[in-house]
């Protein structure tokens, strides 16, 4: 195993200029999907189809003072919004593009993703609490037990592929699942009659652990102005954003890899990578859709949703797969 310092460096930098253009540029694709899908005309006036955009938001958003409110944590205030974009950032460096695309190689990455993805409650609940106000310290609240709720049916998901897999290392779970359509999770039949169910159940999971709509309870702008974000602006709300979008692509990399084959091509037509890119985004612009199709939902009834009908699927098939691998 290649012990050296500098793969790893080097492979962050990277992440960071991959962070940066999802950063940016997702964000255009979404003020452009939204304009499409509800008949609006979207982001067109900074260079051609508006592709200019976001570098003009970024340089906006750095060039304006980053204000702190008089009554609030100081220290918190300004961590927050770096706790929210660092972990994500981190968790790239684990995830296999392909078999020849890797940060580092870690047996327990999975473990360490979901490690790093609880930082980022924190994060919400950091900066809702040190803003001292009553809005940000609510959502800080719902955040709380959303995210308490989600990681549950979530974790017990990645459970049963870890069983099927035998494996806690994400590169050897998409390894596992190389050959074609039928060697995916997803469709493997033979692990569990539920295994569709569970790729169903963690897709809402990871839509939920992102704070999207439906599930944007902690933002919520028609109930808590903007929640935990009410009293940020300039790069620390950037930072907010910026964190957001990448727990996005940090998402669908984690449901590529455990259900959909990784990097893995049925028709051969391209290298691995651009075939786990076209996973990934593919699996991003659903979640888009999903968006500005679905309204924001209520907090009881999205608490409801996972323990009363997502926790027990996902235990029923935990159950169902033991019982396969005894079996059979």
């Amino acid at each position: 195993m290649d012990t050296s310092i500098w793969r790893p460096i080097f492979y962050l930098i990277g992440f960071m200029a991959f962070a940066g253009l999802n950063a940016a540029y997702l964000g255009w694709c979404e003020r452009k999907g939204a304009g499409h899908i509800q008949r609006r005309t979207g982001p067109k006036e900074v260079g051609p189809f508006g592709l200019l955009q976001p570098l003009a938001d970024g340089i906006k958003l750095m060039t304006k003072q980053l204000l702190v409110p008089r009554g609030v944590d100081g220290a918190l205030f300004r961590v927050a919004p770096v706790l929210a974009m660092i972990p994500a950032l981190t968790s790239m460096v684990v995830i296999p593009f392909s078999d020849k695309v890797q940060g580092r190689a870690v047996d327990l990455s999975v473990l360490l993703i979901f490690a790093l993805a609880s930082i980022a409650m924190i994060a919400i609940l950091l900066g809702g609490w040190a803003s001292g106000n009553k809005y940000a310290v609510i959502s800080a609240a719902r955040s709380v037990s959303q995210n308490l709720a989600y990681e549950i049916p979530m974790l017990v998901t990645v459970i049963t592929i870890v069983m099927i897999t035998g494996s806690m290392n994400l590169e050897q779970i998409a390894q596992a699942q190389q050959g074609g359509f039928w060697h995916w999770n997803i469709f493997r039949l033979d692990k569990s009659l539920l295994m569709p169910v569970s790729f169903i159940i963690f897709y809402i999971c990871s839509i939920a652990e992102t704070n999207r709509a439906p599930f944007d309870m902690a933002e919520a702008e028609s109930e808590l102005i903007a929640g935990f974000m009410t009293e940020y602006g300039s790069m620390g709300f950037g930072l907010f954003m910026m964190g957001e979008y990448l727990n996005i692509v940090v998402g669908a990399c984690l449901t590529t890899i455990l259900f959909l084959g990784g990097w893995d091509c049925p028709f051969g037509l391209f290298p691995g990578i651009w075939w786990f890119l076209i996973k990934i985004y593919l699996l991003i612009f659903s979640i888009i859709l999903v968006r500005w199709t679905y309204p924001r939902t209520q907090i009881y009834k999205l608490l409801n949703l996972s323990w009363k009908i997502l926790i027990p699927f996902s235990l029923v098939n935990l159950l169902t797969a033991a019982l396969f691998l005894k079996i059979f």
